[in-house]
């Protein structure tokens, strides 16, 4: 959605914050899994209200903006004492940890609303930071894989079945006629895992994200085939935008806590705006070095990485208007039964407006 930049945006001031924060382990994950685990704290305790969230891999570039607002201050900054933590290889996944009531929110998949509301559970987004999955199907050079209908009798790497990833590759399939008996999905995991079932030829071709992508690419073991990294490779391959991560939490929560959930989005919406009026070394520099620096990728991949695939953040946290039926179509082939899901019952704008108003801008929503 458009944004218009008014007089109040002259007086905002998104300046780089020393502020202290989260110290995470090191952990190349792909879509909702994390080989690492961290916490932190935007303003050490104080007065502020307390807010948990968990993330499906903090230390990917899909999900960048949630520990990027606490590194730039914005969580204290707009009055909210956040509590950041990672989803573990398996351990619980973000999006069942805010569902079951271990934290308030989660930094996942939009996707997950449908599923957890075709069960009765009133999952909402709040905000919605890409519109589109950021992953890259990567296959080794003597796959023969083009196209999804090359998966016929392949085996392909999913983070785990059940996944996010696991249903992108099932849409993807689906748009050419192949049905999942045809072709076979392995949970490989992330970043040296996943690059290791490459290597070894335990799987044709496997889903992931960036640094992920780089990795693979720069240790020779797999090429990128289908490219969801864009709205525009969302819209070849899965049929329109795909807005991915957002910020989920249970309906019955935002209610009861209205003023923190405001807060919150407003942090997030003031990093997905200086997110996109900064460079990607910018962003990298503001990040903890672990996540752009380390065993399989340098800082230079890395920067080079999020240089190409910036453009799938949002820059004002708005639910793309066509988006919501695109995953719904996804939710559907993957085995959801979404007949009585109500689309708009799944995601809100209303604390995006507000977010958007407070910096500055106008949006139509």
């Amino acid at each position: 959605m458009p944004t218009t930049k008014n007089s109040k945006r002259s007086r905002r001031t998104l300046a780089l914050a020393t502020a202290g924060g989260l110290l995470a382990t090191l952990g190349l994950t792909a879509c909702g899994s994390s080989t690492g685990g961290s916490t932190g704290s935007s303003s050490g305790g104080g007065s502020l209200p307390k807010v948990t969230m968990m993330v499906g891999g903090i230390d990917k570039q899909i999900y960048l903006p949630y520990e990027l607002a606490l590194r730039l201050g914005f969580y204290q900054k707009y009055g909210v004492d956040m509590q950041l933590s990672t989803e573990t290889n398996g351990g619980v996944g973000a999006e069942d940890a805010m569902a079951s009531g271990q934290v308030d929110m989660a930094g996942a998949w939009y996707i997950h609303t449908f599923d957890f509301q075709a069960k009765g559970k009133d999952v909402i987004n709040l905000a919605q930071l890409s519109g589109a999955p950021g992953e890259r199907v990567m296959c080794s050079k003597n796959s023969g894989v083009t196209t999804p209908a090359d998966f016929k009798g392949k085996s392909i790497g999913v983070t785990d079945l059940g996944s996010g990833t696991d249903d992108l590759v099932q849409q993807v399939a689906a748009h050419y006629n192949l049905s999942t008996s045809q072709f076979h999905r392995i949970g490989v995991g992330d970043g040296s895992t996943l690059l290791a079932a490459l290597k070894q030829n335990r799987v044709a071709c496997a889903i992931t994200t960036q640094p992920t992508v780089s990795a693979i690419e720069k240790s020779g073991a797999g090429t990128s085939v289908l490219d969801l990294s864009s709205t525009a490779g969302a819209t070849q391959w899965l049929g329109g935008t795909w807005p991915a991560a957002g910020v989920l939490t249970l309906n019955s929560w935002a209610k009861a806590h209205p003023d923190s959930a405001q807060k919150v989005v407003d942090a997030l919406v003031a990093t997905m705006h200086w997110i996109s009026t900064h460079t990607a070394a910018q962003i990298a520099d503001a990040l903890p070095a672990s996540y752009t620096d380390n065993g399989l990728i340098t800082k230079a991949d890395y920067v080079a990485a999020l240089a190409q695939d910036k453009g799938q953040f949002l820059p004002d946290g708005m639910m793309p208007v066509n988006g919501p039926a695109t995953v719904q179509a996804t939710a559907k082939l993957s085995g959801v039964d979404v007949s009585k899901v109500t689309v708009s019952g799944t995601y809100t704008n209303q604390y995006v407006i507000a977010a958007n108003k407070l910096e500055g801008f106008t949006v139509s929503g």
